[in-house]
C-alpha cells in the first residue's frame, strides 16, 4: 500500500503549500512570548515607598520635593543603604514640632507597611504561577482533543479560548478573578501552540521536520524582541494585555487558510478527506500525483495501546523518562528565571530585555548547524553546561563591571535557549512510535511545573541575596548537562518502533 510519505515524494515535501502554512503557523509563536514572559513588564515593580497623607500635606504646604518628603516618611534600609520601600516612620504628625525649616527626626519607631509590593509581593508570583497551571492542564487536555478531534479544530478552539480569556484578564475587576482568567488563558495558549507545531511537522517531508520545528520555535524569539517595544509605548498593563491577545482573535481566520493534517485523517480512517487535502497540496505545489493515492494508509498506525507504565516499566525507558523530564523542568526554571530576573536588576528593563532577546537567534542557528554534523547529545549537554557555568560566573561578577556581567548572562541565556529548543525533538527521538506522543506529553508537563516554581524561586530568593537564584539555576543546568550524557546518540539512528528497539538497540 502507498503511505503518506510516499505521496509527499510527489506532492512536494516542502513546497509552496507547506511553506505558506508554515509561515502562517509561525505567527502563533510570537504572541506566546508576550504571554509567557510578559510578567517582566506587566508585573514590573517601579521604585516605591510608603505614602503618608500627613507628609503629603506638609510637602505641599512647605514646598518640599519628593526626595525630602520621602526622607521624612521612611527610614534607611540597612542592607542596601537606600531608603526603605516597605517600612515607614511611626509618628504623630499633628503632635510633632517639625516645621518647614526643621526636618530632623530622631528615635522614631519603624513599622512595616503591608501593601502588595511588600509583604504581599508573593501575589505577583501567583500571577505567573497560575498561567503555568493553565499550561499544565491545557497542554494535556488540548493534546487529547487534537488526537480525538483533529489538529486544526483543537488549534481553532484554543485560539477562541485565548481571545476570550485574554480580554477577561485585561478587564478583571479584582485579584481573584484575575488569577482565574489567567489560568484559563494559559489553558489555551500552550495547547494551541503545540497543535500548530504538530500540524506543520505532519505535512512536511521527514528531512524537513527538525528544521521547521526549530524555526517554528525561533519565532518565539521574534516575539521576545517585539515585546519590549510594545511595553515601552503601552505602559498600562491592561492595554498591553489587550494588544498581546488580539493576534489570537485574528488566528481564528486560519479556518480558511490551513488544512487538517492528512496524517491525522488517515489515522481516523477518513481517507477521502485525506486524499482531497493531499491533492490540493499537490496542485498548489504545481506537482502531479502518479501513485495510486486512493490506497493511502496511516504509516504510523499501531494497534498497541500506550500507557504511562510503558514509560517507566523497563530500564532504558525509565532512564529516558527521568532525564528528559528533568531537562524539561530545568529548561523552564532557568529560562523563565533569567528573563524575569531582568525586571529586578534596576537597570533599563526595555534595553536589557531587548539585548538578551537577541542572543536567542544564534541558538537556533547553532542547533541547525550542529545536530546533523556532531549529533544531538554533545550539543545538548554542552548547552546545559554553558548555561550553568554562565550563571555561576555572573553571580560573582561585581555590578561595577556591568557590561561584562551582562555579556556573561547573555551567554547563559544562549545556552538555556538551545537546551529548551533541543529537548523538544530529542524527546520525540527517544520513544517508540506507539508511545511517542504520550512520552512527550508526560515529560513536557515538568516544563509547566518548572514554570510554576520559577517565579517563587527567583523573587523570594532574590530578597535574601539578589544573585542567589543564579547559583540555583547554575546547579540545575549543570546537573541537567551531566544527565544528558547518559542518553544515547540518535543522529542517523532510525526512529524506534517498539520498546525492544529502546532496550536492545544493538539488535
Amino acid at each position: 500500500m502507498t503511505t503518506f510519505d510516499d505521496i509527499l515524494e510527489e506532492a512536494g515535501k516542502f513546497g509552496r503549500c507547506q511553506k505558506r502554512i508554515f509561515i502562517l503557523l509561525c505567527m502563533v509563536s510570537m504572541p506566546w512570548a508576550g504571554v509567557y514572559v510578559g510578567i517582566v513588564f506587566q508585573g514590573f515593580t517601579p521604585d516605591h515607598w510608603c505614602r503618608d497623607p500627613a507628609v503629603v500635606e506638609r510637602r505641599e504646604a512647605c514646598g518640599w520635593n519628593l526626595t525630602e518628603s520621602r526622607r521624612l516618611t521612611v527610614p534607611l534600609d540597612n542592607s542596601s543603604g537606600q531608603q526603605s520601600s516597605c517600612e515607614q516612620y511611626e509618628v504623630d504628625w499633628n503632635a510633632t514640632e517639625l516645621t518647614c525649616d526643621n526636618q530632623e527626626l530622631e528615635d522614631l519607631k519603624i513599622v512595616a507597611s503591608f501593601d502588595l509590593v511588600c509583604s504581599n509581593a508573593w501575589l505577583v508570583d501567583m500571577f505567573q504561577a497560575t498561567l503555568n497551571v493553565g499550561f499544565l492542564v491545557g497542554s494535556i487536555a488540548i493534546g487529547y482533543l487534537a488526537d480525538r478531534f483533529g489538529r486544526k479544530m483543537s488549534f481553532l478552539i484554543s485560539n477562541l479560548l485565548n481571545g476570550v480569556a485574554g480580554i477577561l484578564v485585561a478587564v478583571a475587576p479584582n485579584y481573584i478573578s484575575l488569577l482565574v482568567f489567567r489560568t484559563l488563558y494559559g489553558f489555551g495558549v500552550k495547547g494551541g501552540w503545540v497543535a500548530g507545531y504538530v500540524l506543520i511537522t505532519e505535512i512536511v517531508g521527514v528531512e524537513f521536520r527538525r528544521t521547521v520545528g526549530v524555526i517554528y520555535q525561533m519565532f518565539f524569539s521574534v516575539g521576545i524582541l517585539i515585546l519590549p517595544l510594545l511595553a515601552y509605548y503601552i505602559t498600562d498593563w491592561r492595554w498591553l494585555q489587550v494588544v498581546i491577545t488580539i493576534p489570537y482573535i485574528l488566528f481564528l481566520s486560519y479556518y480558511w487558510f490551513i488544512p487538517e493534517s492528512p496524517r491525522w485523517l488517515l489515522s481516523q480512517n477518513q481517507n477521502s478527506k485525506a486524499v482531497k487535502i493531499t491533492e490540493g497540496m499537490a496542485k498548489e505545489n504545481k506537482m502531479t500525483l502518479s501513485k495510486n493515492i486512493k490506497t493511502l494508509k496511516d504509516d504510523n498506525a499501531d494497534s498497541t495501546t500506550a500507557s504511562f507504565m510503558d514509560l517507566i516499566r523497563t530500564p532504558n525507558m525509565r532512564k529516558h523518562t527521568f532525564i528528559l523530564s528533568y531537562n524539561w523542568f530545568t529548561s523552564a526554571v532557568v529560562y523563565q528565571g533569567l528573563i524575569m530576573r531582568l525586571g529586578i536588576l534596576g537597570g533599563n528593563v526595555y534595553i536589557d530585555f531587548l539585548i538578551s532577546g537577541l542572543v536567542e537567534f544564534p541558538a537556533a542557528f547553532l542547533i541547525l548547524f550542529t545536530i546533523e554534523r556532531i549529533g544531538r547529545r554533545l550539543p545538548f549537554a554542552t548547552a546545559n553546561f554553558v548555561a550553568g557555568v554562565s550563571c555561576f560566573i555572573t553571580a560573582f561578577i561585581p555590578d561595577s563591571m556591568f557590561w561584562f556581567k551582562t555579556a556573561v548572562a547573555c551567554i547563559g541565556r544562549l545556552g538555556i535557549t538551545m537546551t529548551f529548543e533541543m529537548v523538544v525533538f530529542v524527546n520525540t527521538e527517544l520513544y517508540p512510535t506507539f508511545v511517542r506522543n504520550l512520552g512527550v506529553s508526560v515529560c513536557s508537563t515538568l516544563c509547566d511545573v518548572g514554570g510554576i516554581v520559577a517565579p517563587f524561586l527567583l523573587y523570594r530568593l532574590a530578597v535574601i541575596w539578589l544573585e542567589l537564584p543564579l547559583i540555583i539555576f547554575g546547579f540545575l543546568a549543570f546537573l541537567a548537562g551531566g544527565l544528558v550524557l547518559l542518553l544515547p546518540e540518535t543522529r542517523g539512528v532510525p526512529l524506534p518502533d517498539t520498546i525492544d528497539d529502546i532496550e536492545f538497540p544493538e539488535k
